[in-house]
């Protein structure tokens, strides 16, 4: 019978430095049988970080598994050494420590392995959490935000478990619905608005949010943060990856009615993973048809409705934020992304099935698809050229879509977004912008976030270019922001910046971060090199107002 068990609400974490234990453990989900887990600081899942803009931070994460991972910040604006990716490799037993600002608006985000060929894996096993920003513009507003009291995360996933009760990757039999780690949960909400923050975390599975007697939420925010107003919707679909906040008005229910949030998936269109086709009668993925939740409306959790707060949220605001959106005459760079399958793979259902490449490539650890240059505005044409519905996800970067077929987006995607699902045979083209962080040597990633077909390779890299720095070794004046001498150096180095800046850091040639200074509020600053190794080092400074400016220099004896 559904709703039958509480849903859990993870538990959170504050302040400045964030230590995270990447562990085993074991869960019960089908008792009395043990099935082995992965987490972080516990057997499932990990605890909610909560993060404020501007402030500095450091994210201990210490691998406690038998085998490597990696923890990607998904959706945060940070250095590419900073960002998680296949590149940043914890090997077991290690500690990786990043120390970044946080640039983002208020939002909601999360956090999840992302190594090369083991992300689903991972995450299948247990691997993910919530991260939620706050900042001014969002606590100036009457919103629902005490969280497990009126603003509940809702982490989404279809599991496959076999005969064993053990959770099983690389399967299309993902039948097992849960919220939070609980299967078959039910949640108590107070008779008032409540913020729902919903994610799919889902490795390969579409969802169609709605309730089940198709009364209306208010949509407030999507990947990036707060939309400039509320959206009223039905509906909402959400691809692996993305996330979205969501008001209900409870008021409207008497103290002890349910309402279900349920998934729609026989109104998903076709294509999309979930739905009740993917491909036609030609191309067909293998066993999708025996799955039960394919094509079928399901429940995802029960909403018992109880007495109120003491202070509760009872309107809808009918303004949140202002959005900048860059114009499309602002941009100078237009770069096509081609979603193909692989040509090399014979028969039919590698249209369905893949592997899928992009730009006719498979991802390479030592290479690098894209070049991308410091502050410079960018138009990208995502092209599906398959039969299945593809959420395209960048590093680095929030986006707006500008338009899906030549024709605008709707209202529900007028926001900031890292993941846009691309249907079967459309174009959708987004803008943005890459600031604050150069790197030469660390790229970020783009990629499908269908888990499957991201570990099979459909991914690229990008690096971010600052042609200034290039130079660095023989012109050590970047700019009038940042001077840094001698050049190369033995003993100390001497860095003059401005007096706004906020933090300094520096980081070796293979991304590792060997200096820091917070609060720096000084315009001169002397770094002993005597004990660093002879090398090339990059230092990033970065002013109250989010400017980065970064200066490579060497180290030789």
């Amino acid at each position: 019978m559904f709703a039958q068990n509480p849903l859990l609400i993870p538990d959170t974490l504050n302040g400045t430095t964030f230590n995270l234990n990447v562990q085993t453990g074991t869960n019960v989900f089908f008792p009395p049988n043990t099935t082995p887990t992965y987490g972080y600081n516990g057997n499932f899942l990990g605890p909610t970080l909560f993060l404020n803009k501007w402030d500095s931070v450091t994210m201990n994460v210490t691998n406690n598994l038998s085998t490597s991972t990696t923890v990607h910040w998904h959706g945060l604006h940070l250095p590419a050494v900073c960002d998680g990716g296949p590149h940043q490799i914890i090997t077991p037993g290690s500690t990786w420590s990043p120390v970044f600002r946080v640039l983002n608006d208020a939002g909601t985000f999360w956090y999840h392995p992302h190594g090369d060929m083991t992300t689903e894996l991972q995450v299948t096993r247990g691997l993910g959490g919530l991260i939620i920003i706050r900042d001014s513009a969002e606590a100036a507003l009457a919103l629902p935000r005490t969280y497990g009291v009126d603003d509940f995360p809702l982490i989404v996933q279809s599991k496959s478990f076999d005969v064993l009760y053990q959770l099983a990757p690389y399967t299309v039999d993902d039948s097992i619905m849960m919220v939070n780690g609980t299967i078959d949960p039910f949640l108590q909400v107070p008779q008032q608005i409540v913020r729902l923050r919903l994610l799919n975390a889902t490795a390969n599975r579409v969802y169609n949010f709605g309730l089940n007697n198709d009364s209306s939420f208010y949509v407030i925010g999507t990947d990036g943060g707060l939309l400039e107003q509320p959206v009223q919707l039905n509906r909402i679909i959400l691809s692996p990856g993305e996330r979205v906040e969501i008001l209900v008005d409870f008021s409207a229910y008497a103290v002890s009615q349910s309402v279900n949030l349920i998934s729609y998936a026989s109104e998903l269109p076709r294509g999309y993973m979930g739905a009740d086709s993917v491909g036609n009668v030609q191309y067909q993925i293998p066993d999708y048809y025996n799955n039960p939740l394919n094509g079928a409306d399901f429940n995802i959790v029960r909403f018992d409705v109880i007495a109120p707060t003491s202070n509760p949220v009872l309107t809808v605001p009918s303004a949140l934020v202002t959005l900048n959106p860059w114009l499309e005459a602002q941009a100078t760079v237009n770069r096509d992304i081609i979603i193909t399958p692989d040509s090399s793979i014979v028969g039919p259902v590698a249209m369905v099935e893949g592997p899928f490449l992009m730009n006719g490539s498979m991802f390479d650890m030592d290479s690098v698809n894209e070049i991308v240059y410091i502050n410079d505005i960018e138009i990208w044409t995502l092209i599906n050229n398959s039969m299945v519905a593809h959420p395209f996800h960048i590093h680095d970067v929030q986006f707006y879509v500008l338009d899906i077929n030549g024709n605008p987006p709707p209202a529900v995607l007028s926001g900031q977004k890292d993941v846009v699902t691309v249907e079967p045979f459309d174009t959708v083209r987004f803008i943005t912008r890459f600031e604050h962080f150069a790197d030469t040597s660390t790229p970020f990633m783009y990629h499908c976030h269908l888990l499957h077909h991201e570990d099979e390779g459909m991914m690229g890299s990008f690096i971010v270019v600052d042609t200034n720095a290039l130079s660095a070794s023989e012109h050590p004046v970047l700019s009038d922001e940042i001077n840094l001498y001698p050049n190369p150096a033995s003993e100390t180095v001497i860095l003059r910046v401005p007096a706004d800046i906020n933090c300094v850091s520096v980081y070796n040639s293979t991304g590792e971060l060997v200096y820091s200074v917070d609060s720096l509020r000084k315009t001169s600053i002397e770094i002993n090199v005597r004990n660093w190794a002879p090398g090339c080092y990059i230092a990033n400074a970065l002013t109250d107002d989010g400017r980065s400016c970064s200066v490579r220099f060497i180290i030789s004896r």
